[in-house]
C-alpha cells in the first residue's frame, strides 16, 4: 500500500492546476488520471478576466496569449423563422478574453509540474475511510492502494468530472441532465479567416451556434441542440457527428455552414450537457475528513456564461492558498516540505476554501441556470420570468468576470 500526502484524482483542468498551484507554494502533490495520456476533450475554452488573474497566479498566463487573439466584443443574434429579431452587441468581459485551445492549457499547466507529479493509467474505483486512522483510502483498478501516511493527515481533491467518484464518497446529488447535446470542432483557413476579434451567438429554433477566433487561421466553434433525443447509439463515428451538426446549421448562413462543413473531423467532440443544480451547490457538503472536490466535482455548469473553465482555475489557486495557511513548513526547504498541521488544521483549510468558493460558485452556478433556461424557453411568460429573475439577480450580466480570487 503507497503512502501519498496529497492526492488529486484527476487530471483534467481543475486537477492540474490544483497541483500547479499546490506547488508553486512549495506542496507536493500527486495526480492521478485514469487516460493513458492528458485529457484534450474540448477543444477550446473562452477564458474570461477573471480566468486570466488566476493564470497569472498559476505562472502560464504569458505562454498562453502567444497563442491566442484578444476578443473585443459578443455578439448575440436571434433569429426565428428565418427572420433576424434580435441582435446585440457588448464588451464580452471587463478586461481580457481569449479564445484557447484545451491542449495548449492541459500542457502549459502540466509541464509546469515536477517529473512524477502525473500518474497516466490510474483508474480510481472507490474512496473509503481508513478504520484506524480515519485518513482516505484511494483504490484504483490494478488492486493497489493509496493512502495518507500514518504520521500525517492526507488531502485527498476529487477533480474527477461530472461522475466524480470522489464526489460519490462526499455523498453528494448526481449531476442533472440538461437535454442538450454540444458539438465541438476547429475549422482551420490556410490563407486567413478575416473574422471580428468577437465572440459571436447564434440562435435559431432548437439549435444555438457559436464561433471564437483563436488565431487569424484558427476558429474555434459549438454547436448546441437544446432538445436532443437521449438516444446516441446512431453516432458511431466522426463522419455521423459532422453529418448531425451540418444538418443541424443547415438554415444558417452560407459562410457558417462552410466553416462546419471544412472543420477538422479529427476534432469534433460531443457530449450531453450536465449540471450540478444551483441549490445542490448552496447545500452540498463538500468535505468529509480531509476530502474535498474542486472544478466540475464540485460545480458542473454549463456553457452558457463561459465560466466553467475560469471556476476551475479559480478553485485551485483558493484551494491552495487556504492549505499553505494552515499547514506548517519544515525547514527542509520548498522543494522537500514536511507537516507538523494537524487533521484538524487541514479540515480547517479545506472548510475556509469551501466558505470562500460557495458564494461564488452559486452565483455562477444559478447565473448559467437561469441562462440556458432562457436560451431553451419557448414559453413567452416562462421568457419574462426568467427575464426579471436576471434583472433582479444578475443586473449586470458579466459582472462574474470582475472577480478576483486573489493571490497565491
Amino acid at each position: 500500500m503507497e503512502e501519498l500526502d496529497i492526492v488529486i484524482v484527476g487530471g483534467g483542468i481543475a486537477g492540474l492546476a490544483t497541483s500547479l498551484a499546490l506547488h508553486r507554494k512549495g506542496i507536493k502533490s500527486i495526480v492521478l488520471e485514469r487516460a493513458e495520456s492528458v485529457r484534450s476533450e474540448g477543444a477550446a475554452f473562452g477564458i474570461q478576466t477573471n480566468g486570466w488573474l488566476a493564470l497569472q497566479q498559476l505562472g502560464v498566463a504569458d505562454k498562453l496569449r502567444l497563442n491566442s487573439l484578444p476578443i473585443h466584443q459578443i455578439r448575440d443574434v436571434l433569429i426565428e423563422k428565418g427572420i433576424k429579431q434580435r441582435e446585440s452587441v457588448g464588451p464580452a468581459s471587463y478586461g481580457e478574453v481569449r479564445g484557447v485551445l484545451r491542449n495548449d492549457l492541459v500542457r502549459a499547466l502540466a509541464h509546469a509540474l515536477p517529473l512524477g507529479t502525473l500518474r497516466l493509467g490510474c483508474h480510481i474505483l472507490s474512496v473509503k475511510l481508513d478504520e484506524t486512522t480515519s485518513f482516505p483510502i484511494v483504490h484504483v483498478k490494478n488492486g493497489e492502494a493509496i493512502k495518507a501516511k500514518a504520521r500525517l493527515a492526507t488531502v485527498l481533491i476529487g477533480c474527477d468530472g461530472s461522475n466524480s467518484v470522489v464526489s460519490r464518497f462526499l455523498g453528494l446529488n448526481p449531476t442533472k441532465d440538461l437535454g442538450s447535446r454540444a458539438v465541438r470542432g476547429f475549422t482551420n483557413y490556410p490563407d486567413d479567416h478575416g473574422f471580428r476579434q468577437e465572440f459571436i451567438r447564434i440562435k435559431m429554433d432548437n439549435v444555438v451556434s457559436g464561433r471564437i477566433p483563436i488565431t487569424h487561421k484558427l476558429v474555434f466553434w459549438f454547436v448546441v441542440l437544446l432538445n436532443c433525443p437521449q438516444d446516441s447509439s446512431f453516432l458511431r463515428n466522426q463522419a455521423d457527428i459532422a453529418r448531425l451538426t451540418l444538418a443541424s446549421v443547415h438554415e444558417f448562413s452560407e459562410e457558417w455552414k462552410e466553416m462546419v462543413k471544412n472543420c477538422d473531423m479529427d476534432s469534433l467532440y460531443i457530449n450531453r450537457l450536465r449540471y450540478r443544480a444551483p441549490w445542490d451547490v448552496l447545500s452540498g457538503k463538500f468535505r468529509c475528513g480531509t476530502v474535498t472536490v474542486a472544478g466540475d466535482s464540485m460545480h458542473l455548469m454549463g456553457p452558457f456564461i463561459g465560466q466553467g473553465c475560469s471556476a476551475a482555475l479559480e478553485d485551485g489557486v483558493v484551494l491552495a492558498r487556504c492549505l499553505w495557511r494552515k499547514l506548517s513548513l519544515g525547514q527542509d526547504g520548498m522543494n522537500n516540505v514536511s507537516y507538523s498541521s494537524s487533521r484538524m488544521q487541514i479540515e480547517e483549510a479545506i472548510d475556509e476554501y469551501i466558505r470562500e468558493r460557495r458564494g461564488r460558485l452559486v452565483g455562477l452556478s444559478t447565473q448559467t441556470y437561469l441562462t440556458g433556461n432562457l436560451i431553451k424557453a419557448s414559453s413567452p411568460v416562462t421568457k419574462f420570468l426568467l427575464v426579471v429573475l436576471l434583472m433582479i439577480l444578475f443586473r449586470d450580466q458579466i459582472g462574474h468576470t470582475r472577480y478576483d480570487c486573489g493571490r497565491l
